[in-house]
């Protein structure tokens, strides 16, 4: 599996131990987590000023230390993202489906690239031009994106069964890419089934950040999809499987990791 990105490493560190603080972490602080990633300085900073290009992040002093804090658009990314990252089931038939249909001006296809990109990223397929599809359960996640991002008024949102024509599980091949997904999948089950019991909680929050970032994109390329429609020995269901597991045996000293980076810096 290709090694992650620092900015991708700083939101999963944002995301698990600097919202409980309003979302700001201390600059000294940062750095001396991300030391223990392997991340020097120089990238740490680079990668900010990235994030906060894209809206991620905001500079902010707290009691006198520099910082930064989850923009609104940050926290509400994070916030969707808990759901679907964190979520072990998956959709069955009798859910039905998402169409969003949409059309946007030829004037505004600015507006038609970022509705495109963002129906994507949730984890929408393709069945016709202007026609997505996905399971039922992203309806919530679909309509907060499309107001966030004032783009409600070019889309239409239906909840939809299939009745007919045709294999339906071979249509889910064509809507999504499983072959490429299968091979991500088996990328991430590659990388993360030698990781054991930790040595110590600074091994624990290593593992775990990695663990995480590793598996963030994948909920977003799989979101849910029928087992029903998924090929024999799915390997989405063995990584989902793994993550969990992995999980549940790192998160707690990782956390106590965090804990004790913030006070020894002195900042919360």
């Amino acid at each position: 599996m290709e090694t992650a990105q620092p900015r991708h490493l700083i939101v999963t560190v944002y995301g698990l131990y600097a919202r409980g603080a309003g979302g700001w972490m201390s600059v000294a602080r940062l750095i001396s987590l991300m030391a223990d990633l392997g991340i020097d300085q120089a990238a740490v900073r680079s990668s900010i000023s990235r994030l906060k290009r894209r809206g991620m992040l905001q500079a902010r002093r707290h009691d006198g230390a520099a910082g930064y804090e989850l923009s609104e658009e940050g926290l509400a990314i994070l916030k969707e993202g808990d759901h679907r990252i964190f979520r072990q089931e998956r959709a069955t038939l009798a859910d039905g489906w998402l169409l969003a249909v949409f059309s946007v001006p030829e004037a505004e296809r600015y507006k038609r690239h970022l509705l495109r990109s963002q129906l994507t990223r949730l984890g929408f397929g393709t069945t016709a031009p202007g026609v997505w599809i996905a399971p039922a359960h992203l309806s919530e996640a679909t309509e907060d994106m499309l107001r966030r991002l004032d783009l409600s008024g070019y889309a239409d949102l239906f909840h939809s069964r299939h009745l007919a024509f045709g294999d339906l599980a071979e249509k889910v091949r064509r809507w999504w890419d499983l072959d490429q997904l299968e091979k991500l999948y088996a990328d991430f089950v590659d990388s993360h089934s030698p990781v054991g019991e930790p040595g110590d909680d600074r091994e624990a929050f290593v593992n775990y950040v990695r663990l995480l970032t590793d598996w963030r994109r994948l909920p977003y390329l799989d979101p849910g999809l029928p087992a029903e429609l998924l090929p024999d020995n799915w390997l989405g269901i063995r990584a989902a499987d793994l993550f969990f597991t992995l999980q549940a045996r790192l998160a707690g000293p990782a956390e106590r990791h965090a804990v004790t980076s913030r006070d020894l810096t002195g900042r919360v």
